[in-house]
């Protein structure tokens, strides 16, 4: 006799009727993963503590002179002084400013940039012009010095050029008269030593000067834009926080025809998009400038700069019309299935009207991740910001000790002073040797992957927490009698105290591949220049791959984490159960679950698309109405896609409570079917809809 042949996917589950819902009787899980992750966690505490006792955040926020020292900080000598000077800004041509992001020249703080032309020759005639000329010398400098003398000391700069303050740093007032380069409104300015140059040259020391901040001067303006208009992104958000919960209300009453009337929305929010942008297409039609391509416009700071051409807002048009088409074929071909999910939607309403704490978790989940947010953040910049300052050796001439380091303290008196007299020791960079200094980049890595860890066990954490308690509700036989008096606090108690280590886990994996992905991302900017096309393409390929198996670790994760909420069992059991009555039912799976995901998808872009219309319309001022009420702006864009990103993330945090009840319910459901037959004996616990949509029925039910 052969033996019996075991199912390709395990054996369904048994009945059981002892078995009313969550089991309360378990035991610790996974114990070494949760003794691992509180090291871990005690180990970031000891980073951030190191982080901040050494790191410095005025280096992020406050120029710095060439003796290392901040402009502008207040409790200093500098505090009146919050504008850094360049003593020769044309040395900023030097390529060295690339590589280096220092320019080769004396920098100073002072109180405002230069005003008027004046050479150190004029001014030494007038002691009203020297007095002037003082404020953007160094300290030593006395009246009965000769011209040689100072700048051969390096106590002032050869010439004045009148300058305009640009992110706290004094450039030249460069202009243009009759296409011709200007500064101060002349063409040519005396260079100090009675020569005079043309103003184009300093083109390029002003160029090579603000390499590192041109960006910046856009993320200023941004910064700025939110200082103008936080106020209202605060109740863009309440507007979506209410029109969240008004939907998820609706649901819990008229889940059929709020589904369908989601559906008919989105679809006419779409299409207005593509007719808005049709619209502006068509009115840039025979505007100057309006046929430029966006490679040939290149990458542009000022971003309303790209919807003055034509080619923007055919491109929105085709997304828009592509996401249309989408959508409109997944209905056509998925109406049957969608009133198995209505029915499903449906019994996640009563769910969440019998556990309606359940509503506010994603609060408590939002304070615990932005905790985590913060704490990385701040790590992060005190980390950055935790290098000693470093100095090297800048000359004009040859010099056998340029860009060494050195010791501005004692460099006058220095061996590389005497053998490279017109060298000066000036502040390069920060940095450091030191052992901390040396490990530096490990402790951002660290820094980086924790707050993956962290995160992850706080998404976890919340999965498991709602899992708990909407399978306290399905599998309860009276309801709400056989609920839990507070199924959200003793999930939450359970999870917390029996399975912190199957949810250090599973963060934990989960965690690896990210960090994998920011790795790939980080070697794929590294390579953008790169004439290797196999290198490229190799590099793809895992990114997509990589970004593939993320997607399926969030999937079986979350699936385990409903089985581990329900049984009690370790992390590898549980995603194994998981799987294997997922791969039983996989028919099921890809009809019925992910059908509702799709319709629950469609609330979250419902909500993103009545919130973003109306800030795009108040925001860029097209309704008369808001003309005056609007704030003024560098980009309106900055408000309106904020806006629309926290009212994903809002929506999102609202619909992700009826997403895992959906889940949870599903796999109750799925298990409800294995372990019932529908007899007196072993009767269903789905609700009744349910089993009517499934052409199921209890025997103990009269027949229709």
């Amino acid at each position: 006799m052969e033996p019996e042949e075991k199912p390709k996917y395990g054996e369904p589950r048994k009945h059981d009727p002892n078995f009313k819902g969550p089991i309360q009787n378990r035991s610790c899980t996974d114990i070494v993963c949760c003794i691992l992750f509180i090291l871990a966690v005690l180990g970031y505490i000891a980073v951030g503590i190191l982080a901040w006792t050494q790191g410095d955040p005025r280096k992020v926020i406050y120029p710095t002179d060439s003796r290392g020292q901040f402009c502008g900080q207040a409790g200093t000598p500098l505090e009146n002084k919050p504008l850094l000077f360049y003593f020769n800004i044309m040395k900023c041509a030097s390529p060295m400013v690339l590589l280096e992001f220092q320019c080769p020249t004396t920098q100073m703080c002072v109180e405002r940039c230069p005003e008027r032309f004046l050479t150190l020759v004029n001014a030494k005639i007038s002691s009203k012009d020297f007095e002037y000329y003082k404020k953007f010398c160094k300290e030593g400098l006395t009246s009965s010095m000769g011209v040689p003398d100072i700048l051969k000391a390096g106590l002032c700069p050869a010439m004045l050029i009148p300058s305009k303050s640009f992110t706290r740093r004094c450039f030249p007032a460069l202009g243009e008269k009759g296409g011709v380069i200007t500064v101060g409104n002349n063409s040519h300015f005396d260079d100090g030593s009675g020569k005079m140059r043309d103003a184009k040259d300093l083109v390029d020391g002003v160029k090579n000067a603000t390499v590192v901040i041109e960006a910046r001067q856009a993320v200023m303006k941004i910064f700025e834009d939110y200082t103008q208009s936080w106020y209202w992104i605060l109740i863009g958000l309440v507007i979506a926080m209410v029109t969240s919960l008004l939907f998820i209300v609706l649901l819990r009453f008229l889940a059929g025809i709020m589904v369908w009337v989601m559906v008919a929305l989105v679809i006419l929010v779409v299409g207005y998009g593509i007719f808005h942008c049709y619209m502006e297409y068509a009115d840039l039609k025979g505007e100057p400038g309006a046929d430029v391509t966006l490679e040939q416009l290149g990458f542009q700071t000022d971003f309303t700069i790209y919807l003055q051409i034509r080619q923007t807002w055919l491109a929105f048009m085709i997304i828009l019309a592509i996401v249309e088409v989408i959508i409109i074929l997944l209905l056509i071909f998925l109406r049957k299935r969608i009133l198995i999910a209505i029915a499903l939607i449906k019994e996640a309403s009563r769910a969440v009207g019998h556990v309606m704490s359940s509503l506010f978790y994603p609060l408590f989940t939002f304070l615990l991740l932005a905790m985590v947010i913060a704490y990385w953040a701040v790590t992060a910049v005190f980390l950055s910001t935790s290098n000693e300052a470093v100095y090297k050796v800048f000359n004009e001439t040859k010099c056998e000790h340029s860009r060494q380091t050195c010791d501005p303290g004692n460099f006058s008196t220095s061996a590389m002073k005497a053998a490279c007299p017109d060298s000066e020791c000036l502040f390069a960079f920060y940095g450091g040797e030191t052992l901390y200094h040396k490990y530096l980049i490990g402790l951002q890595f660290y820094n980086v992957f924790l707050f993956f860890w962290c995160a992850n066990f706080v998404t976890a954490l919340g999965q498991m927490t709602l899992a708990g308690a909407f399978a306290s509700y399905y599998w309860a036989v009276v309801k709400p009698d056989d609920m839990p008096a507070f199924p959200v606090f003793s999930a939450l108690g359970r999870s917390l105290r029996y399975h912190t280590g199957t949810l250090a886990f599973g963060a934990f994996i989960l965690s690896v591949v990210q960090i994998i992905r920011v790795l790939l991302e980080y070697l794929d900017h590294k390579l953008k220049g790169a004439q290797n096309k196999f290198a490229r393409f190799l590099l793809c390929c895992l990114k997509c791959c990589f970004w593939c198996l993320e997607k399926c670790i969030k999937f079986l994760n979350r699936n385990a984490y409903i089985m581990v909420a329900i049984y009690g069992k370790n992390f590898c059991a549980s995603a194994r159960d998981a799987f294997l009555l997922l791969m039983r039912n996989l028919i099921r799976v890809a009809v019925l679950d992910k059908v509702t995901d799709f319709l629950l998808f469609l609330g979250k872009l419902l909500i993103v698309g009545l919130v973003g219309v109306f800030a795009f319309f108040f925001f860029s001022g097209r309704v008369k109405a808001f003309e005056n009420t609007a704030p003024t702006l560098n980009y309106y864009w900055v408000p309106i896609q904020t806006v629309a990103v926290g009212s994903y993330l809002i929506a999102n945090g609202f619909f992700s409570v009826y997403s895992m009840c959906v889940d949870t319910l599903f796999l109750c459901f799925l298990e409800d079917l294995e372990r019932n037959d529908g007899s007196a004996e072993r009767p269903y616990l789905m609700p009744e809809s349910l089993r009517k949509v499934l052409n199921k029925k209890n025997k103990s039910e009269p027949a229709e």
